[in-house]
């Protein structure tokens, strides 16, 4: 299940179980036991090292089941240099006993054994851990038996002869596919040290993300997830999927954006041998793979017209036919969309279903971008700091306030994976206990000063409609980011000269924590010393305190 790891973020769980007592939540809160290191965001392919990092830096355990000693060696030289750890088994019988003693995230599968055939271990792994990535080894394209495997749920299959190349790229996918679903989802508002992957955030717009999700995760309906790259849509996700009813059973994510387009259709929907020039043989499609689980479709805006009439079919009917075939499959798949696309937009100018649109939008998630989220920088520079460091064994221990300053007034156009590669990069640069600024990006360093903190002065000098007038004329993509931020620097600023710079006061005043105060203030740019004032902008000066 997902876990919450700070005792004020249980939005999700609160909005699942509405009748839940204070008794009850008292009781709740002592039994959360708290959790180890976080990982990061998006599904693309990750290399084997990261996925160890991602999790408890142990690196991946991978069972090959083959009476064959040839391809148990090609396994053991594919994973020489250690990002992998490779078990080996020559029977069936051997493989179930190790299967149970180790517990391995990825099983590798001879269709063919000399104890016992493929299917039948197949359904016994399935008895064991439903959950486990299971790669069949076929020495022939037409196997039925595995194609048969394919549609009860294995993960894929390998042809002889086998390829180092290969080998590496399909455990690589299963091994993140079974991190997928084992790695739960959790919920902080603070930094959090924790073995699960986390949605970290206290702003109201992300608090309204994590009720979202606990209002929605239990029913079977499709969710469309809106929001900029790099916000955190699949952790969303798979949050989603930890929370609902399907969760002992599959969740499967394709990137429609990163499979070529004449692919992606045979990518969802399979097809037959001989439908296009290059399948040699029969393929099973995520849809059917997926059965009774969850696939999670990134990027549905990049879908051509047919995969998307395909994609609606499935939708209304969960029925679908594979690339060059006839029969109709039938499926139980629950999807949950995401995209960074207008689609209003796109149906408007006719690139995208007006139909499929309303299929997808039955429920819909607004992640926002980090710079609509000042507040959240902070704490998350403190999440992955604490996980970064353990990753790449650096003795880092703070951020110097000239580096935090720099990074708190950056825009953060990347969002939050643009925080943590920036992130990362400096501490690589690191030579010391402390990140200064010399370690920064140098885009960080040159682009710390937004442009509504560079036009503060302009709002004093001309008012909200010079503003806007410049900013349009600069032909802005951001204007009602900048204008938000904007009115924020001028009301904070006047409210602490109202006070005199005293910050509880003006905290009172504006009806915030005095923390969610002060993280204005820093990601804002004000300054409080001798006078009160918009730090990128001197000639600002706004009050003496």
């Amino acid at each position: 299940m997902l876990t919450i790891l700070d005792r004020k973020a249980t939005a999700i769980e609160m909005t699942k179980t509405q009748s839940a007592s204070p008794v009850a939540e008292d009781n709740r809160r002592q039994e959360d036991p708290p959790a180890a290191e976080a990982s990061g965001e998006g599904h693309t392919l990750q290399s084997f090292s990261e996925l160890a990092a991602a999790t408890t830096l142990e690196s991946p355990v991978v069972l090959v089941i083959d009476d064959d000693p040839s391809v148990l060696h090609l396994f053991r030289q594919s994973f020489k240099d250690g990002d992998v750890n490779v078990l080996t088994a020559n029977s069936a019988s051997a493989g179930l006993k190790t299967l149970a003693e180790r517990e391995p995230d990825v099983v590798v599968l001879d269709i063919m054994l000399p104890d016992q055939s493929g299917l039948d271990i197949f359904e016994k792994i399935n008895q064991i851990d439903a959950k486990i990535p299971v790669v069949f080894i076929t020495a022939g394209g037409t196997s039925d038996t595995a194609i048969e495997a394919m549609k009860l749920g294995a993960y894929d299959y390998l042809l002889k002869p086998l390829s180092v190349n290969q080998i590496r790229e399909v455990v690589s996918r299963a091994c993140e596919i079974r991190r997928f679903m084992n790695v739960p989802v959790g919920v902080t508002e603070t930094a959090a040290d924790t073995s699960h992957d986390v949605l970290v955030g206290r702003c109201a717009a992300m608090q309204d993300v994590y009720k979202a999700i606990g209002r929605v995760a239990s029913q079977n309906v499709t969710v469309l997830i809106r929001g900029e790259s790099g916000t955190g849509k699949e952790l969303v996700a798979r949050a989603i999927y930890h929370h609902s009813a399907r969760t002992a059973k599959p969740f499967l994510a394709v990137n429609c954006a990163a499979i070529p387009e004449p692919l992606l259709e045979s990518e969802l929907f399979g097809h037959e041998k001989g439908a296009y020039t290059g399948a040699d043989s029969k393929r099973i499609g995520k849809f059917e793979q997926c059965s009774g689980g969850t696939l999670f479709m990134d990027e549905v805006g990049d879908m051509t017209p047919l995969v998307q009439s395909k994609v609606l079919r499935v939708l209304q009917e969960q029925r679908f036919e594979r690339v060059g075939g006839n029969q109709t499959i039938q499926t139980d798949v629950r999807i949950i969309a995401a995209t960074n696309n207008n689609l209003e937009q796109m149906v408007a100018d006719g690139q995208f279903r007006a139909d499929l649109y309303y299929r997808l939008n039955g429920f819909t998630i607004e992640l926002p971008p980090l710079r609509q989220r000042p507040e959240d920088v902070m704490v998350l520079l403190e999440h992955f700091l604490k996980r970064f460091v353990r990753e790449l064994g650096k003795d880092v221990h703070t951020i110097s306030p000239e580096a935090l300053e720099l990074l708190l007034r950056y825009s953060w156009p990347g969002n939050v994976r643009e925080l943590q590669s920036v992130l990362k990069q400096a501490l690589l640069q690191a030579t010391g206990p402390v990140l200064v600024p010399e370690f920064l990006p140098e885009h960080v360093r040159s682009r710390g000063k937004t442009p509504a903190a560079e036009a503060a002065h302009d709002l004093h000098a001309g008012g909200w409609e010079s503003f806007v007038n410049k900013r349009l004329q600069a032909r802005s993509e951001d204007l009602y980011a900048e204008v938000l931020t904007l009115m924020e620097q001028f009301l904070i600023t006047r409210v602490l000269r109202h006070t005199d710079g005293n910050q509880s006061q003006a905290a009172k005043t504006l009806g915030i924590t005095r923390g969610c105060l002060r993280n204005k203030i820093r990601a804002l740019g004000i300054s409080i010393d001798q006078v009160v004032r918009v730090e990128d902008n001197p000639a600002a000066v706004v009050s003496r305190v």
